[in-house]
């Protein structure tokens, strides 16, 4: 759904940018809660396995492919304003090395496929996980729901800002009804994946995962007919379990999909491609600012082999990603510790002058 230049008119896509850097202003902040010395590390490399993810296309129609979007992934794994950037992060990737998604459309894109998706897959997970039974599966189940419902209201989202700014004549109810039917299709295989990655990291390691923490409950013995609390077993703090393994999952999965199953990914154009060129929203379509970049297409320039081409950039595209989200994480995190040293200690009565 990574919109172009020239869909959008230029005060449209100037106010979604300034929207859009007010709400990375506002995670910025917001993510220095969420962050702590577990879960800041993750949070590069979930932005890298997005970015990965999205380059898997899979069909849903005839002539049609979708792929991930992963804010409900981001959301639920580590933290809504956490998740903004993470998506925020690949967007920012994508569009200045591969050519994907316009740059002067970056701030719709950050509007449509970072925010919408995140802060609506959040909210209808913590609604779900508020009413389902405090289990591991509850957290599963509410995480494929959110996912399958942000996807089409991503596609609202871009309907809206197209009904504002579009640069065609193309009446809306068009673009509305086409846009949220192939995201609704779309939407399954998001959630299918969110709720499996999800599921796999809950299974391994569920105090990494954010959405799943304060709901365990007490493990329950039934003692001559009553039901009493278990005592709790000595664990090993979670802050000082080792993340290491699972961030190498994180890794290898990346490169994997990435650098070799991305060879195989579905050639159909995407829904909002496809809906652009059934309805002629893409006749103004501008000439995108990188397409000379040596990774544009996600395939690595002069390299003859189609398959070495496409994977090496893939395995680029996870290094860089892991990189910048990495540091921008460590950043945070690293000024959530210098403003708490920062603050002030109330001087106890007899110590004052």
């Amino acid at each position: 759904m990574h919109v172009p230049d020239g869909f959008i008119n230029a005060p449209v896509s100037a106010v979604a940018g300034v929207g859009a850097a007010c709400a990375i202003a506002v995670s910025l902040r917001g993510a220095r809660r969420e962050l702590d010395e577990r879960t800041a590390p993750l949070a590069g490399l979930v932005a890298a396995f997005i970015f990965a993810v999205q380059m898997l296309n899979f069909p849903v129609a005839a002539g049609t492919s979708g792929h991930l979007l992963g804010g409900a992934l981001a959301a639920i794994l580590v933290g809504p304003y956490t998740g903004v950037l993470c998506v925020s992060v690949v967007l920012l990737m994508q569009g200045i090395l591969f050519a994907d998604g316009g740059l002067t459309a970056l701030g719709v894109n950050i509007s449509d496929m970072a925010i919408t998706t995140t802060v609506v897959a959040y909210a209808v997970f913590r609604g779900l996980v508020k009413v389902l039974p405090r289990k591991r599966r509850s957290i599963t189940v509410a995480s494929f729901v959110a996912a399958l419902i942000s996807v089409p209201a991503a596609a609202l989202t871009f309907t809206a800002i197209y009904a504002l700014g579009g640069t065609t004549d193309v009446p809306i109810g068009k673009v509305l009804t086409a846009m949220v039917g192939v995201h609704v299709l779309i939407g399954i295989g998001e959630a299918a994946i969110t709720a499996l990655t999800v599921g796999a990291v809950i299974a391994v390691r569920p105090d990494l995962v954010h959405g799943a923490r304060g709901l365990t409950v007490p493990l329950q013995l039934r003692v001559g007919g009553e039901l009493i609390d278990a005592p709790a077993p000595q664990r090993v703090p979670a802050a000082a379990r080792s993340t290491r393994r699972v961030r190498a999952v994180f890794v290898f999965a990346a490169l994997l999909l990435a650098g070799f199953v991305s060879f195989y990914a579905s050639a159909s154009p995407d829904g909002l491609e496809k809906v652009a060129h059934d309805k002629g929203i893409d006749t103004k379509t501008k000439k995108h600012a990188t397409e000379s970049s040596p990774l544009a297409g996600y395939s690595v320039k002069d390299i003859g082999n189609n398959r070495v081409a496409t994977g090496l950039a893939g395995m680029i595209g996870v290094g860089v990603t892991v990189g910048v989200g990495s540091g921008i994480f460590w950043v945070v995190r690293r000024r959530k510790g210098t403003l708490a040293d920062a603050t002030p200690t109330a001087i106890p009565e007899t110590e004052k002058v």
